[in-house]
């Protein structure tokens, strides 16, 4: 089955470290770009970070630049987030996405909670 795994998230307080990883299998992964996106209660999803295939290239979204970093390692197959300084608003289910040219494969998602 071709679906992107996540794990590590948890409920952490503000300020706190966190890294949480994906897991694949069933495609190349080495040549897809890999992104993780999240998903606020009754909010739109937004990208999160992006990594291109060779990790010569991420991008991030603003709110969480300087404090976020995403990695791949191609022959494990897995990409991650380390998330630093992590705030209330950081809250959401975060999801890992693989994308090649009109291909494509979601994960479920792994919850993180950042509360006092």
């Amino acid at each position: 089955q071709v679906q992107p795994v996540e794990s590590g998230g948890m409920s952490v307080q503000p300020a706190d470290s966190l890294r949480v990883s994906c897991a694949t299998s069933g495609f190349s992964f080495s040549f897809y770009y890999m992104s993780w996106y999240r998903q606020a209660p009754g909010k739109e999803r937004e990208l999160v970070a992006r990594i291109s295939p060779s990790s010569g290239s991420t991008e991030y979204l603003d709110s969480v630049k300087g404090r976020f970093s995403i990695s791949r390692d191609n022959g494990k197959k897995v990409v991650y987030l380390q998330m630093n300084s992590l705030k209330f608003e950081d809250t959401a289910v975060y999801l890992c996405h693989a994308r090649l040219e009109s291909r494509e494969h979601w994960g479920r998602g792994t919850q993180v909670t950042v509360a006092s």
